[in-house]
């Protein structure tokens, strides 16, 4: 072979040869040492952080604990904090996923995608309400939502005050300024606890307290810390405003489906994964027949499986 040809093949060789190594680690996956890679996590097992709205610890509480003893090998670490909290980590790299009660606007979405590169998913994955409760003492166990109101607003006068999970930044707060007042401004009888059993506690030794928390923590008549809450307050009827009849109802499963209950807000996820790992996982858990039967069982209303409520009559 002639030195001109020998040179020629080299200098083809130097410039193709970038090209080839990128595509055989690009068609084999393997990294810059030769490795294999492998996804951190997989819908089944790996570590991942998520942020949960602590009106709502008590139900995740009892999923994690089921899909932990399912899926041994996964470990989801939750932190439970106010929603806004929770919302801000979604900017958190570390912060997988968030449950809180929306999902993300069309700006958020948007934000997200030229930021990360892509829209995190987000649903609903069951329907939850705001429990209304007072003092075992307390004579007053029916309200309507305008007398309510006219409590948040301080329209109203009387000997009352109104504990919350805190003045702002929580689910409960929100719902409270946002469905109720339509974005007026807390009234000055209004008190912060620092969470939603500081609200239990605050009612309990303050007999003319109106607490207002998540029905996850006092709903479910089977829980012994649940139980135990519900012989130390009192939870109130709220009036039906779609009721034929002049009703006052609590928050019980039937109420929440049929609508009956006027206090009523969705519980959703909001999901940064791009691929198939353990924040998809426990999302599909959550979504489908075990995660669904959780959430039935704790007489909160699952927002993916058909629940049945038929009309009865009780004859004497």
């Amino acid at each position: 072979m002639s030195n001109k040809h020998y040179y020629r093949k080299s200098w083809i060789i130097a410039i193709l040869a970038p090209f080839l190594w990128v595509g055989q680690a690009c068609q084999s996956g393997n990294d810059q040492d030769g490795k294999e890679k492998k996804p951190y996590d997989t819908p089944k097992q790996g570590r991942i952080v998520i942020s949960v709205d602590e009106s709502f610890k008590p139900i995740i509480d009892s999923q994690l604990k089921v899909f932990k003893a399912s899926f041994p090998e996964a470990d989801i670490v939750a932190y439970y904090k106010p929603e806004a909290e929770c919302l801000r980590d979604l900017e958190v790299d570390s912060v997988r996923m968030v449950i809180v009660t929306r999902g993300l606007s069309k700006e958020e979405s948007k934000g997200f995608e030229d930021k990360i590169k892509f829209k995190p998913s987000w649903g609903l994955i069951a329907y939850d309400a705001v429990a209304v409760v007072t003092n075992k003492s307390s004579k007053r166990n029916t309200l309507s939502i305008k007398e309510l109101r006219s409590m948040l607003d301080g329209s109203i006068g009387g000997d009352y005050e109104i504990v919350m999970d805190g003045t702002q930044a929580t689910s409960t707060v929100r719902f409270a300024i946002d469905t109720l007042l339509k974005g007026k401004s807390l009234g000055n009888k209004v008190v912060a606890a620092r969470s939603s059993e500081g609200v239990i506690d605050y009612v309990e030794k303050s007999p003319n307290a109106i607490g207002l928390l998540g029905v996850s923590w006092v709903g479910n008549h089977e829980d012994e810390q649940q139980l135990s809450f519900q012989n130390r307050i009192q939870m109130v009827s709220m009036k039906c405003e779609t009721c034929t009849e002049d009703a006052y109802v609590l928050p019980y499963q039937a109420n929440i489906a049929l609508g009956r209950y006027p206090l009523i807000r969705g519980i959703y996820y909001i999901l940064k994964e791009n691929y198939e790992g353990l924040g998809k996982g426990f999302v599909n858990f959550l979504i489908y027949e075990r995660g669904q039967l959780i959430f039935k069982r704790a007489y909160i209303l699952p927002g993916r499986m058909n629940f049945g409520v038929r009309q009865m009559e009780i004859s004497e």
